[in-house]
């Protein structure tokens, strides 16, 4: 029943107007609050996505006692706002020598003793520890600024990674030798007895369609090695994401990524590699020793979920080429389920030294899929459409085949180099999104060729390594193109969804979450990008912890590049000039941070003087 304005002040209800008066003001500002923080266009961080996925949230991290903080001197402030110059951190340095090469995900011992099983290459997957690295990695004895690439294809520096090991250990297939002061790579390889030039060589001849460089670009290496077949790939336009476990095959990845050569450190285990669904236009497995029918075929159901639609899987292995039992066996198994997966056999062949190839082909159809006897395995039911790979188990499934907004089956890509600049397949259908994304791509351009290059005093010359921390449509990667650089496009698991489109456009990248540490090897990239990401990120996790990463990635001399807000790059600040960074500020909005060569004292060397 309606109440009279006289009658509710009568009962004395007025307390209840003004609360109901506050709560309509609060709902107004926040709304004023959300489309403001939202309408940035370059910022793909979203307010309503920055809380990860239930089912691979970070845990929650257990602080250490920060490092001790003082106050700098005069000479230190240079010109920001006292109260955010005011501080500096007394670092301390990881005194334990194996931290020059540790991965805080990959090297958490106590979280690998306590695995129940490692049948399935348990430990060699990601235990990020609950508390963050909070003291600085050594250098190696003797670290120099790394061999520039082309050169670096074919020698590094010894005492940048001085592991013996694999020298001696596959010293007979030519993977690396040491001559004097530096590591040489000859281009040789397990499968690779006539050098990794005349595989490639090998591999079109044995099927044509492959174009190396035009229909096929973007390939993914499985158990890589040095990388030498990525390395050389890149003679022909062809992107390759080399990867390897940290294994005994010591320091592999670190060679590569040594070397320019994009790699990762990654396994196939119990875990979805972090690559989305039909991202490979090619994958490549040279006795790369992946038990490909383990557990009823999940490892190929893998492949099968990140391979495009009429994509191939080259597989070099001796099942394919000797005919003794345990061989047959592996083939004859090989067989059976690459026939219930729909894939046919394109080609096979011998080379020159003996070595055996089977190419293998993705379906571009649904149709052998309904047409099978047995619907096994079954096709995956992903009812959220969602493309998620972040800690998630294998599937027991086939992921079906991509369709777009009108429900037909996505197309492969514009040959190389128009693939870069045409309309992804994977962007919606709708004129929003298209436009979206063109003028995204022309900002890029404009904003890399105006400021990122001619207007950062950046040393390209000395950049090899790249990585976009959030790479959003990878419109950044896009306008470096023409440089002698590749970038490692990261798309954080709480941001829309980009990564098919990046690889859509011909370029590589990964998932990640930035409250985590990145699976590299320290000093292994040339400069770093972040393009509105501390604005969010820092809800979720301590940005001091991230500073401590970049630190650890980045290699003596490196670059960090940040656009954001000038609060953010305010916090940033002092924690890398605590680093002994040089720190520069352009337009007040991007920040180059620079780092150089300085360590704190050991206790060790304190105590000998």
């Amino acid at each position: 029943m309606a109440i009279v304005a006289e009658d509710f002040f009568k009962e004395r209800k007025y307390p209840f107007i003004f609360t109901l008066l506050i709560l309509l003001i609060c709902v107004a500002l926040f709304l004023f609050s959300f489309s403001n923080t939202t309408s940035n266009p370059v910022a793909f961080y979203s307010v309503i996505q920055h809380q990860a996925p239930p089912h691979h949230a970070s845990k929650p991290k257990v602080q250490e006692l920060p490092p001790k903080v003082t106050n700098v001197t005069a000479e230190e402030d240079q010109g920001l706002p006292r109260e955010e110059n005011a501080l500096t951190i007394d670092w301390k340095l990881c005194e334990d020598p194996q931290n020059v090469d540790f991965i805080p995900c990959l090297d958490n011992f106590v979280a690998i003793k306590a695995l129940k099983s490692r049948k399935h290459m348990e430990h060699r997957e990601r235990h990020c520890p609950e508390t963050s690295l909070h003291c600085l990695l050594p250098l190696p004895k003797g670290y120099k600024v790394p061999v520039p690439w082309p050169k670096s294809r074919d020698k590094i520096w010894y005492d940048n990674i001085p592991h013996p090991k694999l020298v001696e250990y596959k010293k007979d297939q030519h993977w690396v030798v040491k001559s004097g002061e530096y590591l040489v790579f000859p281009g040789g390889g397990t499968q690779f007895k006539d050098g990794v030039d005349h595989y490639i060589e090998f591999m079109q001849k044995t099927l044509p369609a492959i174009k190396w460089g035009k229909h096929t670009r973007v390939v993914l290496d499985v158990g890589c090695g040095v990388a030498s077949f990525g390395g050389y790939l890149l003679d022909k336009n062809v992107i390759t994401m080399s990867f390897a476990p940290k294994d005994e095959h010591e320091a592999q990845i670190q060679f590569a990524l040594e070397r320019g050569i994009p790699a990762t450190l990654s396994v196939i285990g119990t875990q979805k590699l972090t690559f989305p669904d039909n991202g490979f236009d090619l994958i490549h497995c040279a006795r790369c020793r992946v038990h490909w029918d383990a557990d009823g075929g999940k490892p190929l159901f893998e492949l099968n979920r990140i391979l495009r639609p009429g994509g191939f899987f080259a597989w070099s292995a001796t099942p394919v080429y000797r005919d003794d039992d345990r061989d047959q066996k592996v083939w004859n198994a090989m067989v059976d389920i690459t026939k219930a997966m729909c894939w046919k056999v394109v080609a096979k062949a011998h080379d020159s030294s003996g070595i055996g190839l089977v190419i293998y082909q993705k379906p571009t159809s649904s149709s052998c899929y309904e047409k099978r006897k047995e619907n096994n395995p079954p096709l995956c039911e992903n009812e959220d459409g969602k493309n998620s790979s972040w800690y998630a188990r294998l599937n027991s499934c086939l992921t079906p085949l991509p369709v777009d907004g009108m429900g037909n089956l996505q197309s492969w890509p514009k040959s190389w180099p128009q693939r870069l600049i045409s309309k992804p397949p994977s962007l919606p259908t709708d004129s929003v999104s298209k436009d979206k994304f063109f003028k995204d791509s022309k900002r890029w351009s404009e904003l890399v060729s105006d400021v990122y290059v001619n207007g950062l005093s950046i040393n390209w010359a000395s950049v090899r390594n790249v990585m976009d921390m959030n790479a959003g449509y990878a419109g950044f990667a896009a306008a470096l193109v023409d440089l002698p650089v590749w970038v490692m496009n990261v798309v954080p698991i709480d941001v829309p969804d980009t990564l098919n489109i990046v690889m859509d456009r011909g370029l590589i990248g990964m998932y990640h979450d930035w409250c985590e540490s990145f699976s590299t090897y320290p000093r292994t990239y040339d400069l770093l990008h972040s393009s509105f990401l501390f604005k969010y990120l820092v809800q979720r996790c301590d940005i001091l912890d991230v500073a401590v990463e970049i630190d650890r990635i980045l290699r003596p001399n490196g670059y960090l590049v940040v656009q954001d807000y000038v609060e953010i790059l305010n916090k940033l600040t002092p924690i890398l000039r605590s680093l002994h960074w040089s720190v520069k500020l352009h337009q007040d909005q991007f920040l180059v941070g620079r780092k150089g060569f300085w360590r704190p004292t050991s206790s060790s060397e304190l105590n000998v003087h």
